[in-house]
């Protein structure tokens, strides 16, 4: 399974730049519908296209390894 660690870049976003950092501001900045942003954010094994973490990777400044983790199945979820 896949991990989406959208709400650890948010928060290390918001932490940097000393301000709240919402879901509409990074739909708007994106492309990406809120809807699937708070999939990403909140369901388990969410099913995302690439050039939507592509667009992510971009606004966040980060490496795809910051942004989606392999969980395999048998372990614990973190």
């Amino acid at each position: 399974m896949l991990r989406f660690k959208l709400a650890e870049r948010i928060a290390d976003k918001e932490f940097h730049e000393k301000r709240r950092i919402t879901v509409l501001e990074i739909s708007e900045a994106t492309g990406i519908n809120r809807m699937t942003l708070s999939k990403l954010m909140n369901k388990h094994g969410a099913n995302v296209q690439t050039d939507n973490l592509d667009r992510l990777c971009t606004y966040f400044g980060c490496r795809i390894d910051e942004l989606v983790e392999h969980v395999p199945d048998d372990a614990p979820a973190s």
